[in-house]
């Protein structure tokens, strides 16, 4: 099918179109024609049939009222002439009928031929007669006798003969104009192949190149101007690929650019509807790209100081800048730049950089040195009221003295090990610290810790219970680090239950060895249990003398282990502390 739309073939579809239109139109003109002819031939014979009908029959139609004779008059006129004959009288009665019973036959005064020949002195009409079912012509005449009209003669006659005529002229005309077309054919379809043959080349050849086939071209055939378009479509198309294939190499790499940056990129077009936007900007924003693609910057940014930056550089037609602090739906901190397109008045570039992280390092330093700053100044302020109170006059009182260094050296133990802990946690937080990995089993990691803390749970009134669980498979651990872990989380299990005990069990979950510590101490706080991991954080009613580094220095380590380390817990009822580490088969 796709042969039949070329070229070639809608030009020899069109050249046939119009000479069929043309022998159409001669056909129709030429029957129209014949069959005029015909009619008014055939019309003129039935009117001199029917006057001399009439003039033979005029003494019997004026004598009255019908009878046997004028209906064997009209058969045998109708015999003669090969025609249907009706005599009429002057009140539309029929008095003689060659085809019917004359008797079953309506009046006949209203038909327009009956009607025009009594006011012309002829009538003529052409009709189907449902009395002899097909098409006729029918002529009547008035009869007169001395001076009088007495009477109708009508003579009708089948139009099949008429139509036989037509439809033999149609057929002629028809066969001329198949062989004119299939003649008219070959000579153009021969005459077009060359020319067309080129045209259909570089049309497919368009096609392929629409399509992204870069590499379609043409073939010269011919040395006139089709060659030449040829030739310059091919130079166009080589221009055309080496373009394509640069900007899409460029696209690429600005593809790959914006989905890797970390920093937001977002474009608005004209009516200020989102065009681009990267998915760094995305997260930012809380939006996915494909929901915000089309949408209003105003129903994706939400933040009014943003949508604030973001109109007033549309309006003003400059770059704005500003600290974007996000509300409580979306906590975060951008620094936006928002700048106009060149070359497209309303378009804006927004640009995001989200100092979220850096905000909240921030304020992690000003915690970490205002802890470290607590944690040091009691234990130096202790030493510094000690020293004033021996140089006033206690050193004097070796009893009073030696209290005095006891405690002194006390808080210098305190600093010690605050700087220790300090220390440590750098060394494992910067990756420093080697952990001398194994594998170990569980049993070997939870046992010693436990029973060194045994004789304080005694003391403290308090339940130690180990429960591990048959068949625990190794674990890849460094003994002495994780030894540290459970040791710190069963210290403050111990610290903060008042009654009851701690249980501390082992057990496979998966992949993983979960090493959990339970108590029954005063729990923890909802809002606390979130950060009770950070450096030096001490949940509210914490009476522990320590610095706030123990959990943190035991996060550290687990993670270290490539494990993970949780906290659950009721306030009132206990906690929970949990360590999963991998499995070490």
């Amino acid at each position: 099918m796709k042969r039949f739309r070329s070229l070639r073939w809608r030009l020899l579809a069109l050249v046939e179109l119009a000479i069929l239109l043309a022998m159409v139109v001669l056909a129709v003109g030429l029957s129209a024609m014949v069959r005029r002819t015909y009619l008014a031939h055939l019309e003129e014979q039935l009117t001199v049939e029917a006057r001399l009908i009439g003039d033979a029959l005029a003494p019997a139609m004026a004598s009255g009222p019908p009878d046997e004779f004028l209906d064997a008059e009209a058969r045998r006129y109708a015999a003669l002439l090969d025609a249907r004959v009706t005599l009429i009288g002057p009140d539309g009665t029929v008095w003689g009928e060659s085809h019917e019973d004359r008797t079953q036959m309506e009046n006949h005064l209203d038909r327009p031929e009956v009607q025009q020949a009594l006011a012309k002195g002829r009538g003529t009409a052409i009709r189907f007669s449902h009395t002899v079912g097909y098409e006729m012509m029918y002529v009547a005449v008035p009869v007169e006798a001395e001076g009088r009209v007495v009477g109708i003669a009508r003579v009708a006659l089948p139009l099949r003969q008429v139509q036989a005529n037509v439809a033999r002229l149609q057929r002629t005309v028809g066969l001329m104009a198949v062989l004119f077309l299939g003649l008219v054919g070959l000579v153009v379809f021969l005459r077009l192949a060359p020319t067309v043959g080129v045209i259909g080349d570089l049309s497919d050849a368009l096609g392929r190149l629409t399509a992204g086939d870069l590499d379609a071209r043409v073939l010269p055939r011919t040395d006139d101007e089709l060659g030449d378009l040829a030739r310059a479509y091919n130079r166009m198309a080589e221009r055309l690929r080496e373009t394509i294939l640069a900007l899409q190499e460029e696209q690429a790499r600005l593809s790959g650019l914006l989905e890797r940056m970390t920093d937001g990129v977002l474009i608005t077009d004209q009516e200020g509807r989102v065009s681009l936007i990267n998915p760094a900007a995305a997260r930012m924003l809380g939006v996915s790209p494909q929901e915000a693609l089309g949408r209003s910057f105003v129903q994706v940014a939400w933040d009014h100081r943003l949508v604030e930056l973001w109109e007033e550089c549309r309006e003003r037609g400059r770059e704005g800048v500003g600290l974007i602090e996000m509300g409580p739906r979306r906590p975060a901190v951008f620094y936006a730049v928002v700048t106009p397109l060149e070359g497209e008045e309303g378009a804006t570039l927004v640009l995001l950089q989200d100092l979220t992280r850096v905000r909240e390092l921030e304020t992690v330093r000003r915690d970490f040195v205002a802890n470290v700053s607590h944690e040091l100044r009691t234990p130096l302020a202790t030493l510094k009221a000690l020293v004033e109170t021996l140089r006033e006059g206690a050193l004097e009182d070796p009893q009073a003295a030696r209290r005095f260094l006891e405690r002194m050296e006390g808080e210098v133990d305190r600093l010690d090990r605050l700087v220790g802990e300090l220390l440590e946690l750098a060394r494992i937080e910067s990756g420093r610290a080697p952990l001398e990995m194994a594998r170990v089993a569980v049993a070997d990691i939870v046992g010693p810790p436990v029973e060194n803390l045994r004789p304080l749970a005694e003391r403290a009134g308090l339940s130690l219970e180990v429960y591990l669980a048959p068949d625990l498979p190794p674990v890849l651990a460094d003994v002495d680090g994780m030894r540290r872990v459970v040791a710190n989380l069963v210290r403050n299990a111990v610290q903060f239950t008042p009654s009851g005990g701690v249980i501390v069990r082992a057990e496979r979950v998966g992949d993983e060895v979960v090493i959990s510590v339970q108590d029954t101490g005063v729990g923890i706080a909802p809002e606390d249990l979130p950060r009770i991991f950070e450096r030096f954080y001490k949940p509210r009613g914490s009476r522990s003398g320590g610095a706030g580094l123990g959990l943190a220095i035991a996060k550290h380590i687990v993670l270290a282990h490539g494990g993970r380390i949780w906290a659950e817990s009721t306030e009132g009822q206990g906690s929970t502390f949990c360590v999963a580490l991998p499995v070490g088969e």
